[in-house]
């Protein structure tokens, strides 16, 4: 087909879209806002997940190594370019693929005050945590503390919980002149204090806590199928284990049926929350009133869920693009406008995956080895699958429209080209990511990884 489409984002679900697209025999340009494409991938996936974000990104690489993808790096739609200007291109459609990157705002409105100051978003501090041992790409510093307090319930609160133990861990252990690090500890925090006779208490530290307003079985933990009682029943066991787990070999505490509604000050910074007790109530979280407490501590991170970040032209419905068209996922006031992936609920658009469900829910049960690499490579796969089936629908659209003349084609890769000239992207796509990939802290502690290790191993 004569057509030309230009996707944005070059994330899982950007690289499966553009890939999708060339398969069909469509141009696609992909617009990234950062240098390197992986979205997530690289930015959010912790660290310590050596193997998974390797094998991940390979696959990026391929999907967008294809002789129909054109990769236009460091390009933000909004910033660099507005979508009125895409579309003047003549282009077939414009599909937004760029993912969920804002925190969703902390329940308690005046903690936004305090960002730095004892508080922190969970999408900011993730990329301090993987860039942090290279002070070429590495943000501002962040502060750590021990007994720090996480508000989330989700697969990435589990993952800030962790960080957090490590770090201070890490730092203890530094301190009696015994040298660690996060790859080492994602085997298990308990495993290594064994090895060396220690214990948590030992080393003085209480460990941070993790708070939810719901239960452990209610976490989304899973990619598994909730449709029938015994399906919901298999799916809260497997979120359970999955959350003593994890636990058990990072020793953080949790506390279920707990928010937050008010937040302690003293001197400019935040010194602690206040607590309201909850109670589920045919799947809704009722909050107990009276119940409130104080908790102090010195450091509080939001993990409570990302979502799109607004971008100019682009209408909002709440905290989610406006759709016109739900099974195309249409934006609304656009004819070929479109969004996949987590750019259409900010929850991924994964829901849950029942592909492969069962063969997960029995892995995670029979030994927990490599559990989160495990559901993050299929809640991937599943966003695939999704973007996948929206490639398919967008693409039966396109055949309704005429085909691009070849005049029409050139002057749309004429933009491009402008695009790419302008940042300095000479399209050696491989050449560009060897040199923007950022210092691996794997490469830097020359930690000898097996080549043949699995990524379901890597942990």
């Amino acid at each position: 087909m004569r057509h030309f489409i230009i996707v944005i984002g070059g994330g899982v679900a950007g690289a499966e879209a553009a890939h999708q697209f060339a398969q069909r025999g469509i141009r696609v340009a992909v617009l990234e806002q950062n240098a390197l494409p992986y979205g997530k991938i690289e930015y959010g996936l912790p660290k310590w997940h050596v193997k998974l974000r390797n094998k991940e990104e390979a696959a990026i690489d391929q999907k967008l190594t294809h002789p129909l993808v054109q990769y236009v790096p460091c390009t933000k739609l909004g910033r660099e370019v507005r979508l009125p200007e895409l579309l003047s291109w003549g282009v077939s459609a414009v599909v937004l693929a760029n993912g969920a990157w804002r925190d969703r705002p902390f329940p308690v409105a005046q903690a936004e005050e305090y960002i730095g100051r004892g508080f922190y978003y969970q999408n900011p501090f993730m990329l301090w945590f993987n860039t942090m041992h290279d002070p070429e790409a590495c943000p501002e510093p962040y502060e750590i503390a021990d007994g720090a307090v996480v508000i989330g319930g989700g697969l990435a609160s589990i993952d800030v919980a962790k960080a957090l133990m490590m770090l201070t861990v890490e730092e203890a252990l530094r301190r009696r002149g015994i040298q660690s690090n996060v790859i080492e500890m994602e085997h298990g925090i308990d495993r290594l204090l064994r090895t060396h006779g220690l214990t948590l208490q030992e080393l003085g530290i209480r460990g941070c806590t993790l708070y939810y307003r719901r239960r452990a079985i209610d976490m989304p933990l899973t990619p598994m199928p909730t449709d029938t009682p015994e399906r919901l029943a298999r799916a809260q066991q497997v979120r359970l284990k999955v959350l003593q787990t994890a636990m058990a070999r990072y020793l953080f505490n949790f506390q279920e049926l707990r928010r937050p509604v008010g937040i302690l000050t003293e001197g400019g910074r935040m010194v602690g929350l206040v607590l309201q007790h909850t109670r589920v109530e045919d799947g809704q979280v009722v909050p107990v009133e009276g119940s409130e407490y104080e908790v102090r501590t010195p450091l509080v991170i939001s993990s409570i869920g990302s979502i799109p970040e607004p971008l100019p032209d682009i209408p909002m419905r709440g905290e989610v693009y406006a759709l016109e068209d739900t099974e195309l996922c249409r934006i609304a006031g656009y004819e070929n406008v479109f969004a996949v992936g987590n750019a259409v609920t900010g929850r991924g658009n994964i829901q849950e995956s029942l592909r492969h469900s069962r063969q997960v829910s029995q892995r995670i049960l029979s030994d927990y080895i490599g559990w989160d690499a495990e559901l993050y490579e299929r809640w991937n796969r599943a966003q695939e699958a999704t973007v996948a089936e929206d490639v398919e629908r967008i693409a039966q659209q396109l055949t309704r429209l005429p085909q691009r003349t070849a005049e029409q084609m050139d002057a749309i890769a004429v933009h491009i080209a402008a695009l790419q000239r302008r940042v300095g992207y000479d399209g050696d796509y491989h050449s560009w990511i060897r040199r923007h990939l950022p210092k691996r802290l794997e490469e830097l502690l020359a930690l000898d990884l097996p080549a043949e290790e699995s990524s379901e191993s890597a942990t």
